[in-house]
This record gives structure tokens, sequence and C-alpha cells, in this order.
């Protein structure tokens, strides 16, 4: 018996990360879109751009947002003059930076990497225009730094001093950590303990020891056994400088996640009042997660590659998590790691690979949105010829492709 899929009336939403490298976020959900579409054209069909708060979430934010992207002069990694472009939602409340347009290892990348130097003050630079503008919510996303300083240039750029003995300004980077004496924040900007700060992080990584920041990050930064010594060595005595006591030292520097970009949330969470939050989690409530997929039949996600990593806090696994338990939910993706039974488990209905036969990966990344269009309507055709969408039943109701999350 034949499905007249163009009747059925199911409530789609497209809630995919990007395809890092072959499609942004708001380009992958737009051409899901049109996959659905193909099939069901009379459903109301949703685009929600997503990410983990790594790279692409202020495309992501900007999409769901509509407001454009807005520009300021800054200082890359190195003290170096550059631009940053940041966002901030239509009622003007919330802004997001994502400190690797200031801080980035891209933005250094012609020159030697100097892992002592580099720092965040540029990353202030974009906070201080954000407070110029009046918002009351910052969303920091800060993956891809080139620096190891613990977040002190951003708050030397919104007026708080770090010196040495002789009460003079410490040098910018990790490597003049260890001659911190005294943090004088009397010249803070108000307004930065004024606004409410969230810190997105995806790594688990204390501060400082062999899981660390310096550890474990430095080296892509270009720092030798040398210098990952320094930087360690500084940023647990930025801790102890910070803290009130050698026990909150010591938990400060064991924080999981106080390593991500170079120690950043260190400072911003002692002097500033910072929330380190899961990037995930943060992203889902700044575009509405939950009310989107609240009435979704058929959720499509996706990213560049899924596999076990997607399913520990990442956009697939929040997206699986606010997705109401009817609905059915489809993974398109450029690589497929996980096996079908392994998808059941972790509550997926089905995975799908946009490789529609033999190809090298740079052929993919340029027919992506094609390819994630077409297996998008094959998915959608598997689902309405499966389940006998619409008509107040909801997709799931039936067996195989659509079968319902238990």
């Amino acid at each position: 018996m034949s499905i007249d899929a163009s009747t059925q009336t199911p409530t789609i939403v497209c809630a995919p990360d990007s395809f890092k490298g072959s499609a942004s976020a708001p380009a992958a959900a737009a051409a899901l879109a049109r996959g659905a579409r193909q099939v069901f054209p009379a459903a109301t069909v949703t685009e929600l751009p997503f990410a983990d708060g790594g790279e692409g979430t202020l495309d992501a934010l900007l999409a769901v947002w509509a407001t454009p992207p807005r520009t300021v002069e800054v200082v890359d990694a190195l003290g170096r003059t550059a631009s940053a472009s940041f966002g901030v939602s239509a009622d003007g409340r919330t802004a997001v930076i994502e400190a690797a347009q200031a801080n980035g290892l891209p933005q250094v990348s012609d020159v030697a990497l100097e892992p002592l130097r580099a720092d965040t003050y540029g990353v202030g630079l974009i906070a201080r225009a954000v407070l110029d503008l009046g918002v009351e919510e910052i969303l920091l996303c800060i993956g891809g730094s080139a620096s190891t300083d613990g977040g002190t240039g951003i708050v030397s750029a919104l007026g708080a001093r770090f010196t040495d003995a002789n009460g003079e300004p410490i040098a910018p980077g990790g490597g003049g950590l260890a001659a911190l004496a005294a943090v004088d924040d009397s010249g803070l900007d108000p307004r930065a303990r004024q606004v409410r700060w969230r810190i997105a992080v995806d790594v688990d990584n204390p501060l400082t020891g062999p899981r660390g920041a310096a550890a474990v990050f430095g080296p892509q930064k270009g720092a030798d056994p040398a210098d990952v010594e320094t930087l360690d060595t500084g940023l647990g005595h930025l801790a102890e400088v910070l803290a009130d006591s050698r026990e909150l030292a010591e938990s400060l520097a064991a924080t999981p996640g106080f390593g991500a970009a170079g120690g950043i949330p260190l400072a911003l969470t002692t002097l500033l009042g910072a929330e380190v939050v899961p990037g995930s989690t943060m992203v889902a409530e700044a575009v509405g997660l939950s009310e989107a997929l609240e009435s979704a039949d058929i959720v499509l996600t996706g990213e560049g590659s899924f596999d076990s990593q997607s399913l520990g806090g990442k956009v697939v696994a929040a997206v699986r998590d606010h997705a109401p338990a009817r609905a059915s939910i489809i993974v398109i993706a450029g690589r497929v790691g996980l096996g079908p039974a392994e998808c059941r488990a972790a509550g997926i209905t089905a995975a799908l690979s946009i490789a529609d036969g033999p190809a090298e990966l740079s052929e993919l990344s340029e027919r992506a949105g094609e390819l994630i269009e077409s297996t998008a309507a094959q998915a959608c055709a598997l689902l309405a010829a499966g389940t006998g969408v619409g008509a107040g039943t909801g997709v799931g109701a039936g067996t195989g492709v659509g079968a319902s999350r238990n």
C-alpha cells in the first residue's frame, strides 16, 4: 500500500550542529528542511541551528536570533590589531562572544607561536564593547585559544591590575603569572560584575596537573616541555593569589573544566562571578530548544561525525534529551560510527551517512548541502512509508524506522 506523504502534516524540527569545514549549522538546518519538505510539503518545519558552545556557536545563535553580527576592533593573542565579530539577541539582553575571534590560534597562524606571551586581552576588548550596549548576560564560548593566561587578559581589559612585588604590571600571558604578587580590582568596570557571565566548556580538564590546561593543550599552542612547566606553575600560582586560602586554591586548581582555553574560567569565576556550564546546555537555553521541540514529531539533527563522543554532552545528545518521547530522532552525518543497536540504545531512531557512495572527503565537503538535503529526504520517505505520519497519531506510532523511543 502506498502512502501519500503530501497529505501528512507532521511537525518537524531541524536542529543540527555544523558539519565542520563543510556546512555551517544554519546551512545544514536549511538543507535538512529542504529535504523534509520534499516528502512532507504540508508539514510544519522549523530550522533551529544548534551548537555545543564551540566553533560555530556565534553563527548558530545569530541565525536563531535573526540578528546580524557586530564587529569591533580588538587585538589578537599577540597584541596585534585585529577585528572580531560578536552577536546580540534581538531584545538586546544577551550577547555571545566567541573568544577565538580575538585569541584564537588561526589569528596567529602567520607567525611563530608564542605560548608564554599569548593572552586574552582582545577577548576583554570584545566584552567592553558588549557592556557598552547594556546587555544583561554574556555567553562566552572559549574553544580554540592560543593563550594560557588563566583569563587574566580578559579581566585586565576590563580594568583589573595584576602586579608584581614592586607594584608593576606583570608581563602579559601565562609566562608572567609566576611573578604575580597582587590583584587590584578597584578599577574594574562595575558593569562587568553586574552582568551574568556564562562560560561554555566542552572539556572536564582541571586547571593544573597532568590533565591541566598547560600539559594537555599547551603543546598545540607551541609550548615545549619547559614552557608547559612554566605555564602550569603560573596557573597554580594565580589560583593561590586569587584564593582566600590554600584549600580554596587547591580546589580551584582541581575543578573540572577550569583547564579549558588556557584556564579562562579561573579569573572570570573568582573576579566576575562567572558560571561554567556545558556548552550544549547554554546554547539550548539561549535558542529555546525545549520549547521548539515540545511538539515535534520528527527531529532531524546531525554533525560531521556521529560517534560515541556525540552522546556525551554534544549537540545530538542535547537534542535527544530535549525531544519528546514520541518523536523520531534522525541523525544525518558525514560519518556514522555507531551501529543500529547502539543508536537504539542511545534513544536515536536512525543514523544515516550523507555519503552516497565511495568518495573523497573533499568531494563530500563540496556537495555537503546537496547530500544533507537528499539524505534527509530519504529518511523522511522511510518514516512516511513506515508509520503513517499525521492524523494526530504522531510519528513513531507504528513499527520499523519510525518506532518510538522508550
